[in-house]
């Protein structure tokens, strides 16, 4: 296929080219990936500024997206990549092919420093989701930070890149330049930009923006990060989002308050217990969807209004193909033998992407996270339900983008299945607070839109 980029794939692609490091803060389905194909391109066949690339991913997306990106485009097909992914010998042996890109799991991240130390052999890496690199804490951050010295060029894609607030930038800025905007060590960052919010006398649990702040981060990383929305540059069908209210019994709703109040029900085959805050927001999302584990491990069975919700917006989708969101075992336990008659599919392999693709599906259960990155499944269908709800806005967002991303013909349905006076409706609050905190941020760093299409 031949490639004929838009003005705003033009301007990342030549970002790319001439900035060593840039964050490219573009949302899900603009053509990140083909974008940083193109500049890799040039980098190594026209300029020779490249020799070796190295791409770090999700596993999914390192097993698939990459590759195949490379073969749809006519441009790119004289590119070798090669998947250093599996066990170690096979790692080993992707990583002895003659290839122009080796593209690795971000799991992995470690063990390649460690193998190759100051010896490290590529000179220049893509992350492929830059936000997972987002804990100053995390092993993959320390590892890849070690040898950040050892490579010229660094390119962050993201196109949520503060899923849960500004105070993670700064371990992402950092890999991009090595502390030059926003400071050496997360500290510094903390204490100039930062107060505590959330505290427990000497323990601090949260940060909250000093005034000002966020207009100075902005500022700070500008040059270097280009953020593009896709409403600003693509004619995308409307996304309807929907909340669907389910109502408890007054039985199960008495249920659910007394493990809020008293953090544990009991029953003759085994209490539900909470010991922890965390352990309490666990056990309430789990009632909320109808089900939760005992102090056995064992599944009790709360309620099923969520799944006879979930039974009349399949039947009112008349037979169009239905994403469901879900997160604990026994949700996907509960809604496999719910819908049995339907025949879900799990989303797990490549055959299941390419039967949903060919509308082949009815009903396909996904756990977000295996479909948070890369993957293009907008030919199969338009209609989203979030059976389970997630605090986290990254996985949120990157899984609605499964279906709303360019290419996309129809509108996008997301429907979200809120059980009434549980902690449900709480995560529908954080997650809308979230996205006003990084719209900002994207809005701040947005390339000028007028003057490109000038």
């Amino acid at each position: 296929m031949e490639f004929k980029p838009h003005v705003y794939q033009d301007h990342a692609i030549k970002q790319i080219i001439d900035l060593p490091a840039t964050g490219l803060f573009l949302d899900m389905g603009m053509g990140k990936t083909v974008c940083s194909l193109t500049a890799i391109s040039e980098l190594q066949y026209d300029y020779f500024h490249v020799n070796k690339a190295l791409v770090i991913a999700p596993l999914r997306v390192a097993e698939d997206t990459w590759v195949t990106e490379k073969e749809k485009w006519d441009h790119l097909k004289h590119l070798r990549i090669s998947k250093v992914l599996g066990t170690e010998k096979e790692r080993m042996d992707g990583l002895n092919s003659e290839a122009d890109i080796y593209v690795i799991n971000r799991e992995n991240v470690v063990w390649l420093v460690e193998l190759y130390g100051k010896h490290f052999p590529f000179d220049m890496v893509i992350i492929d989701e830059l936000s997972s690199f987002k804990s100053h804490q995390a092993k993959r951050f320390k590892a890849l930070r070690k040898v950040r010295p050892l490579f010229d060029r660094l390119l962050g894609l993201t196109g949520t890149p503060a899923p849960n607030g500004l105070i993670d930038l700064w371990a992402q800025i950092y890999l991009l330049d090595r502390g030059e905007r926003l400071g050496k060590t997360v500290t510094g960052y903390r204490d100039r930009y930062f107060q505590p919010d959330k505290r427990n006398q000497n323990i601090i649990y949260s940060y909250k923006s000093k005034d000002g702040a966020e207009e100075a981060i902005h500022k700070k990383i500008s040059d270097i990060c280009i953020s593009m929305s896709a409403k600003d540059w693509l004619d995308l069908p409307e996304r309807i989002n929907n909340t669907v209210n389910v109502k408890l019994s007054d039985a199960e709703m008495q249920k659910y308050k007394q493990l809020e109040k008293d953090m544990l029900i009991p029953y003759d085959v085994g209490d539900v217990v909470a010991n922890t805050a965390a352990g309490l927001s666990n056990k309430l999302l789990q009632m909320a969807n109808g089900a939760v584990y005992n102090e056995n491990g064992e599944i009790q069975e709360i309620h099923k209004a969520k799944l006879l919700v979930l039974d009349d917006l399949i039947e009112a989708a008349n037979g169009k193909p239905v994403m469901v969101f879900y997160f604990y075992k026994h949700d996907l336990s509960r809604l496999r033998e719910h819908l049995k008659k339907l025949k879900p599919r799990v989303l797990e392999t490549s055959k299941d992407i390419t039967d949903w693709n060919n509308k082949k599906i009815q009903v396909m259960l996904v756990h977000p996270q295996s479909a948070g990155h890369g993957l293009n499944l907008q030919s199969g269908g338009n209609i989203i339900t979030w059976f389970s709800l997630t605090w986290s806005l990254e996985i949120y967002q990157q899984a609605n983008a499964r279906l709303d991303r360019q290419g996309q013909t129809e509108s996008v349905i997301v429907h979200h299945l809120v059980t009434e006076g549980t902690i449900d409706e709480d995560v529908m609050r954080a997650l809308s607070g979230k996205a006003e905190g990084q719209n900002a941020l994207l809005e701040a760093v947005k390339a000028r839109i007028e003057k490109l299409r000038g």
